[in-house]
């Protein structure tokens, strides 16, 4: 039901005191909750969501009220409009859906424990406490927790804990504060301390099933983060203690819970002597992002949900931003090119992606907001152009003067630009209005027309898409002077080309860096000029290349055909932004065989060439003191030898799983995953399978969780893929948070991908109650999609989920995803013969 008008506008608290008595043997809370503020009209609404409540006080007298289940509602009828106080009894249920408060599950020397914790973003503090559940609604809160404690439990929460009485453990009042961002978790713990510079606590806490040392690295990252941010944002971080709670079962990524960030255990506990350097730059990245938001969302919160890419994207640029700072020896932008770049072209080719801005009323579509392809990494890439164009003395300036006018209160995306304009003479709004409300991004021609140099826009799509003239205010970021710095019409010229080439002494070529949100289409003059002098391209031109080669393939606008010929210019890099480019386009060519085909041969024949050379040299051992770019392409290197059936590779993976298969969990964590994945592909057992299903569930290291995970959903064997089905619902051998990655494995293995397809049509029913509640569940769709590349395929989705158009959340992702498989479908039926023969030929 559409939330039209929002409760703030009759009731708006200012305090609120809440208590709460959590028993976890009966899963049963019951509550009191005071809240103060001033009624605007005599009849008002408190949210509320399976909330069984018993009386509702105003100044201490009963008043009439009504639940309103469809709403989320306690319809309440005052004597009048005011200042008023409300007392409201209730009791709720400990919630299973990790939303609301809601208990983690884990083992400690093989018993069964509990860690109860937080999820209320977006709308889940209803759940747990009346309240006026929207961002707009800030107050001030005062939390009393009682639990069946037992002794050597621990309970932490936004504030310090001022005092324990009578077994109720009270914490100081918080600042002004939207409800989402509450958070508190109580349970046998251990933690790490220290202090910043300017004396916030910075603590990280976790269950004691991990080792004391997990803890370091996040402890290390989330202090200088503080320390970072209270520099670069010219604002003192406003709380006492920064906290970092890893939650064993825990839905999102993390989560900025004000003081007490809360993330899954892989994104926040690393094993310092055993881990890769990928994995520690996702770890220090989400770290980073939640801290961003302590000021970026937490200080001044957006209005309303309509704007969530104010706090995303704002956060998800801070990230990279931060590390590049707290670590530079990471080259963490490097990492933005290869994750966010692609991830943000991809999806918003797509007709019909949302904007970064969307307007949005009811509650059921809130959470499919958070498209992290659009709202996260679109978005940043957003912002890192707004930083290209203005620098970061205006950045921070205009920062400062945005946190002090909206500071524990509420903002706009135009009170941004507003403060980020005035700070750098420039008109923000203006140029960034075509970025975010319109969906998906351009097109830049650049070609030779009658000797001149020219320039057009257009919008972009993968697949079938409507043009209805869209322009962008376009940053060219040119390497020649002539090009200007914003392009706002559809064509210009830039002179004659042949003076141009001449006066300039280089290739031509625009979006230098790579930081603008389009892709560029050079005609063959240009693009052969560019290749021709590829040698002299720093790594980012080069992924560039590849990159938009790619996109514009996958868009019809030239055929991966004339791609294959080109890809032996790069495979000899030595940089991993190169060969991650390299490998998405190398992945992409996949599509075009199907299993026991000559075609697949030949494919793997091509693999092979491309990655016999750096194989030899980078081997299958990490050595010491090597090149973090070393690091990074030693995994595309071994995939790609492996997914050739590289016999050598084969035999060296099958020898090091041997050489420690008593302690598989020891291998560098670089490669393990390579070295499993081979052995249960080609020396698989049931006794191998059985042996590694028990270390799942045992270890409590999230890298080693990982690799088991995508090594066993890899097997062949269809008899041990149906016992791996199984386990599905098992959740304790699979968490629920983790569930979308074995099934996103099962379905992309040729062998199992029609057991995961019949499971989540049968099943559909039962994941909709187990986690439908959850932002990630529309992504099982995505995944779905992303497997699917046949008429048969094809037709069974849109079999299955058209009669689903109209579930609310559901809606734009099915049709986008749709989409998205009929354009792969199609891309496959008409250039497959001339694809394969390109690969033919490459491998003569």
């Amino acid at each position: 039901m559409a939330e039209l008008t929002h409760f703030y506008h009759s009731f708006q608290p200012t305090h609120y005191d809440i208590y709460l008595d959590i028993d976890r043997g009966t899963k049963k809370i019951s509550g009191k909750t005071t809240i103060t503020g001033e009624a605007k009209n005599e009849a008002i609404a408190i949210h509320q969501k399976d909330l069984t409540v018993s009386a509702v006080q105003a100044d201490g007298e009963d008043v009439p009220f009504t639940t309103d289940t469809k709403a989320d509602a306690i319809r309440i009828t005052l004597a009048k409009a005011g200042q008023v106080t409300l007392a409201i009894t209730y009791t709720a249920p400990l919630t299973d859906t990790m939303m609301g408060i809601y208990p983690s599950y884990y083992e400690l020397n093989g018993e069964k424990k509990q860690l109860i914790g937080t999820q209320f973003e977006t709308n889940a503090a209803r759940q747990a406490f009346p309240c006026v559940d929207e961002p707009e609604a800030k107050a001030t809160f005062s939390l009393a927790i009682k639990f069946d404690e037992k002794p050597g439990e621990t309970i932490i929460a936004n504030m310090p804990e001022k005092k324990v009485e009578d077994g109720v453990h009270y914490f100081d009042t918080t600042v002004r504060m939207s409800t989402y961002l509450i958070a508190f978790a109580f349970g046998e713990m251990q933690s790490k301390m220290t202090k910043t510079k300017s004396g916030v606590e910075i603590g990280v806490f976790a269950t004691k099933a991990h080792k004391a040392n997990e803890l370091d690295f996040a402890l290390d990252i989330a202090k200088k983060a503080i320390e970072f941010y209270e520099d670069f944002y010219q604002t003192p971080y406003p709380l006492p203690h920064s906290y970092q709670l890893a939650l064993p079962d825990f839905s999102a990524g993390a989560m900025e819970n004000w003081g007490l960030v809360t993330y899954r255990e892989a994104l926040l506990l690393l094993d310092p002597d055993n881990t890769s350097l990928e994995t520690k730059q996702l770890v220090a990245t989400v770290i980073t992002h939640e801290l961003a938001h302590q000021w970026f969302g937490d200080l001044v919160t957006m209005k309303w949900w309509d704007d969530l890419w104010l706090n995303e994207s704002f956060a998800n640029m801070m990230e990279y931003v931060s590390v590049d700072a707290i670590k530079p020896e990471y080259h963490i932008w490097e990492t933005f090119q290869t994750s966010e770049v692609p991830a943000a072209l991809q999806r918003d080719a797509t007709d019909g992606v949302q904007a970064v801005h969307v307007e949005v009323e009811d509650p059921a579509e809130i959470d499919s907001l958070f498209d992290g392809a659009i709202v996260y990494a679109k978005g940043a890439r957003m912002l890192v152009m707004v930083r290209a164009l203005i620098g970061d003395d205006a950045l921070r300036a205009g920062l400062k003067k945005y946190f002090a006018a909206h500071q524990y209160g509420n903002a706009t995306g135009a009170d941004l630009w507003a403060a980020l304009g005035d700070a750098s003479g420039m008109d923000i709004g203006a140029i960034m209005h075509s970025w975010l409300e319109q969906p998906g991004y351009p097109v830049v021609t650049a070609a030779v027309k009658d000797g001149q140099l020219t320039l057009s826009q257009k919008q972009f799509f993968v697949g079938e898409g409507k043009d209805i003239g869209r322009q962008w205010q376009i940053p060219l970021n040119s390497n020649y002077d002539a090009a200007p710095a914003i392009m706002k019409d559809k064509e210009i010229s830039l002179g004659d080309y042949k003076q141009l080439r001449q006066a300039n002494g280089k290739p031509f070529r625009i979006n230098v860096g790579n930081s603008s949100h389009f892709i560029v289409k050079y005609d063959q003059t240009l693009l052969q000029d560019i290749l021709d002098h590829v040698d002299s391209l720093d790594a980012i031109a080069q992924l560039q290349i590849l990159q938009d080669l790619r996109v514009l393939a996958e868009g019809r606008q030239i055929s991966f055909a004339t791609v294959v010929p080109l890809l032996s210019s790069f495979d000899n890099s030595h940089s991993a932004v190169v060969n991650t480019a390299l490998f998405y386009l190398l992945s992409d060519l996949k599509n075009f065989v199907f299993p026991d085909t000559p075609e697949k041969k030949s494919l793997q024949v091509y693999f092979d060439q491309l990655s016999a050379g750096q194989l030899a040299r980078l081997g299958w051992s990490p050595k010491s003191g090597e090149s973090n770019d070393d690091q990074l392409t030693r995994p595309f290197v071994l995939s790609n030898a492996l997914y050739a059936e590289n016999k050598d590779a084969i035999a060296q993976a099958h020898e090091l799983f041997t050489a420690n298969k008593d302690n598989l969990a020891g291998l560098p964590a670089d490669v393990r995953v390579f070295i499993i994945r081979n052995e249960v592909q080609h020396f698989g057992t049931p006794a191998l399978f059985d042996q590694l299903l028990a270390a799942y569930r045992e270890t409590n290291d999230a890298s080693y969780k990982s690799n088991i995970r995508a090594a066993l959903t890899q097997t062949p064997d269809t008899q041990l893929i149906a016992k791996l089905i199984e386990k599905f619902k098992d959740a304790d051998t699979i968490k629920p948070q983790d569930l979308r990655a074995w099934f996103g494995g099962v379905l992309r293995n040729e062998h199992g991908e029609q057991a995961a397809w019949d499971w989540i049509r049968t099943n559909w029913q039962w994941l909709s109650d187990r986690v439908g509640g959850d932002m990630e569940f529309t992504t099982y769709i995505q995944v779905s999609a992303g497997a699917f590349r046949t008429p048969k395929r094809l037709a069974e989705f849109k079999e299955f989920f058209e009669p689903k158009l109209n579930t609310p959340g559901l809606t734009r992702e099915i049709k986008m995803d749709t989409k998205v498989i009929e354009s792969r479908v199609q891309l496959i039926a008409d250039e497959k013969d001339a694809v394969n023969a390109a690969v033919a030929k490459a491998t003569k």
